[in-house]
């Protein structure tokens, strides 16, 4: 930590302990830690289980990757959330993103859990945070709602991202257009936010694709770190899922698109949080 003591801001990456069907380049499915860059004062908290794949290591990879590109080098702390013995507290951060994982919400593993927990109690204490995928269910999980399998079944590929009248209001999605691609893959979803949250988007799948609860933290079920290949990596390696729902890998590979706008938001969260740190 820095001599003045700075608050950081942190990316969370809530990977779980289920077996991912992805294959390593040396056919073995393993658990790494997150690349370490990002923003200035941010952190990566790594909730990585023991045989997680490349894959999904690369959640929070791309996110550290693409903030780090978007400035100058910054300093990120790094915590593996599966590890009891590694804590962080929440108001030396100015800021926490919660990626995404293989895991399942409704499993309670003892690791999510704990780390809904240490959720729970950082935006209570008004440090903002921004979930994504799984991160956006542990965040609704954490604070009273509903996660659970999606009745419309699995969300895969490009979709849009239709915003609610509040989002026009909302400091990470104002500037957003009405209608934006954005990049989804997950099972599970928010069938019940949060008491007191307010639900800022949906797809025609999904209905709350995103939420805001209080005035700090937020959570999407979409991906803003993905790009279009990490998309189509994510449609191929589910291929055979999708098929045996009847749908074709194929048809939802060619289909998707560049998702700009969805990108953005993960920089406008890391300067907002900034923002309201140096207030």
């Amino acid at each position: 930590m820095k001599a003045d003591r700075e608050k950081r801001a942190m990316i969370l990456t809530a990977e779980g302990k289920r077996e991912s069907d992805i294959k390593t380049a040396e056919g073995e499915k393993q658990a790494r830690i997150l690349s370490a860059e990002g923003e200035k004062h941010a952190a990566i908290l790594a909730a990585e289980a023991e045989r997680q794949a490349m894959m999904l290591r690369a959640e929070g990879e791309r996110a550290a990757k693409y903030l780090a590109a978007q400035g100058e080098a910054r300093a990120i702390q790094k915590v593996n959330a599966a590890i009891k013995s590694q804590k962080t507290r929440s108001d030396d951060l100015a800021g926490v993103i919660v990626s995404g994982s293989a895991a399942f919400v409704t499993d309670r593993a003892e690791w999510s859990e704990r780390t809904a927990g240490w959720m729970r109690e950082a935006v209570h204490a008004g440090t903002p945070l921004f979930g994504i995928c799984y991160g956006h269910q542990l965040l609704a999980h954490a604070l009273g709602g509903q996660v659970d399998y999606n009745p419309a079944g699995r969300e895969s590929g490009t979709v849009f991202i239709d915003l609610h009248p509040p989002a026009f209001e909302d400091p990470l999605f104002a500037a957003l257009p009405a209608l934006f691609a954005a990049h989804a893959t997950h099972l599970q979803t928010v069938l019940r936010p949060p008491e007191g949250a307010t639900v800022l988007a949906r797809s025609e799948q999904d209905g709350c694709h995103a939420f805001r609860w209080g005035e700090r933290a937020w959570g999407v079920q979409f991906h803003p770190e993905f790009a279009t290949h990490h998309m189509r990596g994510y449609v191929h390696a589910r291929a055979e899922h999708l098929r045996s729902e009847g749908r074709c890998p194929g048809t939802i590979a060619r289909s998707v698109t560049a998702a700009p706008q969805a990108r953005k938001l993960l920089r406008r969260f890391v300067r907002h949080a900034r923002g309201l740190h140096a207030s």
